[in-house]
């Protein structure tokens, strides 16, 4: 038995750990854009990066790391994603980190992290001044989750203390970011997961694989996947408390809830659905027909218009090319029933009850295949005019 309570201040209530934000420049409104975490202790770190074969420099200069690593600095930077800039980006991030020595003679296989434009290499004089700004001692989750942020709305950090049977507890923290370039593989976002917990090492890599794969791979906002998707695990240990179930958990738990906060962040984007795909043939086939429903153009802006046109919810099934069939499938809004092996019960009445489902800013559109047991849930956003005036002038 063990017992899962949300708790204000995300990061600040992780022991072992201090962090913070700072204005360097790079923001034209002054906002924060350079971050820091950091432990007194080397801590164990998983991560799980990008599918895009384009791997920014942070992801270049990590892998450069043998494996097996202990660490005890993360940098962040906003507005430069350091990426497509070749040898010179990697070689850049090591002169940030020789400046950083001066000021922490023991920072240990320093990691960076970065997001922003691509193309672009990092202003490295500028960035250093935020080592003037920092406070090395700080407990700041607020403002180092705002400081990467890029064209996100609102900040997005969550924490869990978890209470074991024996009376025992410990933290589990993350901040992250992304509401733009979201794509189910490995989702466009940086994400650092803090945890005091005891987990041993081996637990790490498994359990965040896991996470990963049910929630920030389960989301799309538009299609597109960037160059510096990086979820990270890594823990001080300080709690002493651990139990693998909990732990296992309290991740998903916290993964979900972030990945769902990209989608309801979406840029522009107005309502976050759930495409449920059941009775699939297999797991694969089940995973592949609801991202497929997530990631559709079609689909997104019929859901911008509140329009319950089925037919694209059916033709993007089949165009999956997953083991389907008109004779089994069965598609629902919520539970009004719009289309039903073959049976075609999209009349008036049904139409306008799904056209009311389509209003809210959360339902689900279930599909079941009717070809076997698996299933599977993507989740996306509607697209609207608003994304593109964003896009548009990104870089400015």
């Amino acid at each position: 038995m063990f017992n899962v309570t949300p708790l204000k201040n995300g990061l600040d209530n992780v022991s072992g750990f201090f962090c913070q934000g700072v204005s360097a420049g790079f923001k034209p409104n002054g906002n924060n854009d350079v971050a820091f975490i950091r432990s007194n202790e080397l801590c164990d770190v998983e991560a799980v990066f990008t599918s895009n074969l384009f791997q920014a420099a942070p992801i270049a200069h990590f892998k450069r790391y043998p494996q097996g690593f202990k660490t005890n600095f993360i940098l962040m930077n906003a507005k430069n994603a350091n990426a497509m800039t070749g040898e010179e980006g990697i070689e850049d991030i090591d002169k940030i980190f020789e400046v950083l020595r001066q000021k922490l003679p023991n920072i240990t296989n320093p990691i960076m992290s970065s997001t922003g434009v691509i193309g672009a290499r990092l202003n490295v004089p500028k960035l250093c001044l935020a080592f003037e700004l920092f406070d090395f001692n700080a407990k700041n989750s607020d403002a180092t989750a705002r400081a990467i942020m890029t064209t996100d709305s609102f900040k997005k950090e969550l924490c869990f203390k978890v209470a074991l049977e024996d009376g025992s507890h410990f933290h589990i923290a993350a901040i992250c970011k992304g509401a733009g370039m979201i794509n189910p593989a490995m989702a466009t976002m940086l994400c650092f997961i803090l945890t005091d917990a005891n987990i041993p090492k081996d637990d790490m890599r498994p359990l965040l694989l896991n996470a990963v794969e049910n929630s920030f791979n389960a989301v799309s906002v538009d299609g597109d996947t960037s160059t510096n998707d990086t979820a990270l695990l890594i823990t001080s240990r300080q709690s002493k408390a651990y139990d693998k179930e909990a732990f296992k958990e309290a991740l998903n738990l916290l993964t979900k809830e972030l990945s769902l906060m990209l989608v309801r962040d979406g840029e522009g984007s107005k309502k976050v659905v759930a495409f449920e795909v059941s009775g699939a043939k297999t797991l694969e086939d089940a995973q592949k027909a609801s991202k497929a429903l997530s990631n559709s153009l079609l689909v997104k802006t019929a859901l911008f218009g509140e329009d319950p046109n089925w037919g694209r919810i059916a033709s993007t099934i089949g165009a999956s090319r997953v083991t389907c069939s008109e004779k089994t499938l069965t598609i629902k809004y919520d539970d009004v029933l719009i289309y039903d092996k073959g049976a075609l019960v999209f009349n008036e009445n049904t139409e306008k009850k799904a056209a009311e489902v389509m209003k809210k800013e959360s339902f689900r559109i279930h599909c079941d295949l009717g070809q076997g047991e698996y299933a599977y849930t993507a989740y996306g956003c509607d697209l609207g005019y608003e994304y593109v005036k964003i896009n548009a002038d990104y870089r400015t």
